[in-house]
């Protein structure tokens, strides 16, 4: 029996994806595996039963990485599961932006008692005339789920549509229409844009990618959005270029002393991916993460380990997590020889600091199983080993 303990609110729909070999929230189990949203995890004492994290959406930031790593605990985030939501809270305010929606609702809903409102607005409602989507330009930086969905969103307005991703996968890129155009620097996507949106993850390259430099590039009067994470954008240097006019308007999912009390910024309470579909969705992907990983060990959408597949070429299968140092692969292979251990398929992948390692063996007994798991979990550069048999 696998046990999972959630934190926040997880959506039910995504509980019932469990099947009868978990049990969600027992208080007198240790955990096999978290399944998590927003909870901060950096002061967290991890047990050394965890053996993996789901994060119920794509933002990670709320998780110490290489503590995980350090514990044997692999990560995963749910990409693509809230895409369209935060693509279409994207849409609605650039159409909020263009039209002058929040302007015009707070003058209709302070509108004097008794006043006839609908002459008063045939009189003045000239000062809260919009533009249209329809024609303008858009560069979307950051082509990924989220990116892609938004640039083909754009196509579908009429929009000119202008991307920016040195990284874009083959994946992303057969999803986009063949009207987006692709830029080779960041200064060329943003060059002439009406709307400037990010949707990149953060990282130390993504820090500040839209700072005072390439404020500069900015045609006069442009709107900018950030539904990516708090600090991607310089948010001194956004208001700055709101208050010279090189910025009309900037929407953000994510609050900052800097930047409250701004009317030409609108901030949301990071709703961006806060609707029920996109919970659900989260939700069910995070479930099949973990039961993959608990079932067969095979990765896929981790955030601190490569993704590695494979099918059984055997019952028997041992997974490690270890330093990604010389050697390790040896003295691993040597030790399975010494016992006799016959290793029908190894699997080994890499990333950063750490590496992870499946092996398919045979001529395998119990006692043999758990001298192998004992003498391997004593090697310090490795922080998991476990032994799945598939029947």
């Amino acid at each position: 029996m696998y046990q999972i303990k959630t934190y926040n609110a997880i959506a039910q729909a995504g509980l019932d994806e469990f099947t009868a070999d978990y049990q969600i929230n027992n208080p007198e189990a240790q955990p096999d595996a978290y399944m998590i949203r927003s909870v901060d995890l950096h002061d967290h004492e991890f047990p050394k039963s965890l053996k993996v994290i789901a994060r119920c959406g794509a933002g990670f930031n709320n998780i110490p990485l290489d503590k995980a790593l350090a514990n044997g605990t692999v990560v995963f985030n749910t990409p693509g599961g809230n895409s369209n939501a935060v693509k279409e809270l994207v849409v609605a305010s650039m159409i909020m932006a263009s039209r002058n929606i929040i302007a015009a609702v707070q003058w209709s809903a302070n509108a004097k008692p008794g006043a006839d409102i609908t002459l008063r607005t045939e009189k003045q409602k000239t000062s809260f005339n919009g533009t249209e989507l329809l024609g303008k330009r858009i560069a979307v930086i950051g082509m990924g789920h989220v990116g892609s969905l938004v640039a083909n969103a754009a196509v579908d307005l009429g929009m000119d549509v202008i991307g920016y991703d040195p990284y874009l996968s083959v994946e992303s890129a057969w999803q986009l229409e063949s009207q987006v155009k692709r830029a080779q620097t960041i200064a060329d996507a943003i060059k002439g844009a009406d709307f400037v949106t990010v949707h990149v993850p953060k990282n130390e390259e993504t820090t500040g990618l839209i700072g005072t430099e390439e404020l500069k590039h900015f045609k006069h009067g442009a709107v900018l959005l950030n539904y990516s994470r708090l600090g991607i954008v310089d948010n001194a240097a956004a208001v700055k270029a709101l208050a010279d006019g090189t910025l009309k308007k900037y929407y953000t999912d994510f609050s900052e002393a800097q930047i409250l009390n701004n009317p030409d910024i609108v901030i949301m309470p990071h709703i961006g991916g806060s609707t029920v579909e996109a919970e659900v969705k989260c939700a069910q992907i995070a479930a099949h993460e973990i039961m993959t990983y608990l079932e067969t060990g095979n990765i896929k959408n981790s955030v601190n380990l490569p993704d590695v597949a494979a099918p059984f070429a055997s019952p028997d299968r041992f997974t490690l997590i270890h330093k990604n140092i010389p050697n390790m692969l040896g003295q691993i292979s040597t030790f399975m020889a010494d016992e006799g251990i016959n290793i029908e398929n190894l699997v080994n992948r890499s990333r950063g600091n750490y590496a992870y390692t499946m092996l398919d063996v045979s001529n395998l007994t119990p006692a043999t199983a758990q001298k192998v798991i004992d003498r391997l979990s004593q090697v310090d550069a490795i922080t998991r080993v476990r032994l799945i048999h598939h029947d």
